[in-house]
């Protein structure tokens, strides 16, 4: 079963996908795929609570802040909890080599190794960061990054068996479902 969380920020998504991973699991293995890459303290503050919050559940935590389809690498087996395709995309995007330009391959090495990470894993779920639908209008470069973050959401939505979007701690089944 693949499963997409989407909603704001700091709203409870990660500890959605955690009990719904748990859940597809059974008794068979879990994998935190970790993509942050910690820049300052608040980085590092909010990976400590996510590693906190998962403690005793048995997650096997594989950090891959890009080209995610190595997380198969040898770990087909299982389910995956992606957390999250928000910080991926920013990743993939915003390199250092990149001298403040959008990399312009990002969405495609994003989209690609999401699905196949769909295809491939027992089970996936999938936590992404509702940011694009606001009307504030940002800077050309910003626009680009939630234009590719819309863009990625929607392919993964495609694939999903569900598609849950998190509002003010409820949520909405956008496609599919799940027992919770």
């Amino acid at each position: 079963m693949t499963v997409l969380i989407s909603g704001g920020s700091k709203n409870g998504k990660t500890g959605l996908a955690q009990d719904i991973a748990v859940k597809l699991s059974g008794d068979g293995k879990r994998y935190y795929v970790a993509t942050m890459i910690p820049y300052d303290d608040e980085d590092r503050a909010r990976i400590g609570r996510h590693i906190a919050e998962r403690a005793g559940l048995g997650f096997d935590t594989l950090e891959i802040g890009t080209d995610i389809a190595r997380c198969l690498d040898g770990w087909r087996n299982g389910t995956f909890l992606l957390d999250s395709v928000t910080a991926l995309l920013a990743n993939e995007m915003f390199s250092s080599s990149q001298n403040g330009n959008a990399d312009p391959g990002a969405f495609v090495r994003c989209r690609d190794g999401l699905l196949k990470l769909a295809r491939c894993a027992d089970n996936a779920v999938f936590v992404t960061d509702y940011i694009y639908s606001d009307a504030i209008r940002y800077d050309a470069l910003t626009e680009q990054y939630r234009e590719t973050l819309a863009l990625l959401d929607r392919a993964l939505a495609e694939v999903c068996d569900t598609v849950i979007e998190m509002c003010a701690g409820n949520l909405i089944f956008h496609k599919g479902g799940i027992a919770l």
